[in-house]
């Protein structure tokens, strides 16, 4: 897994398809989707450190994107 676009089809592959139109709020459905299914014991213990890596890192720059635009 490299992106966040591999978290997506990881979860795809569950039958989980997040789009609500708001990005930050996307990642934070699929960081709670990815936690669910770790403790259902449906991903590896990698997929689930690296895909919570990978969406945390996503969120983090739309937040200082955000803040940069605001001060």
């Amino acid at each position: 897994m490299r992106s966040v676009y591999d978290v997506q089809q990881l979860l795809k592959k569950f039958g989980s398809i997040i789009y609500v139109g708001d990005r930050l709020a996307d990642l934070e459905l699929m960081e709670e989707e990815v936690k669910e299914l770790y403790q259902s014991q449906c991903m590896t213990t990698e997929e689930y450190q690296m895909a919570i890596l990978l969406l945390r890192q996503e969120a983090a720059k739309i937040r200082d994107h955000e803040q940069n635009k605001k001060g």
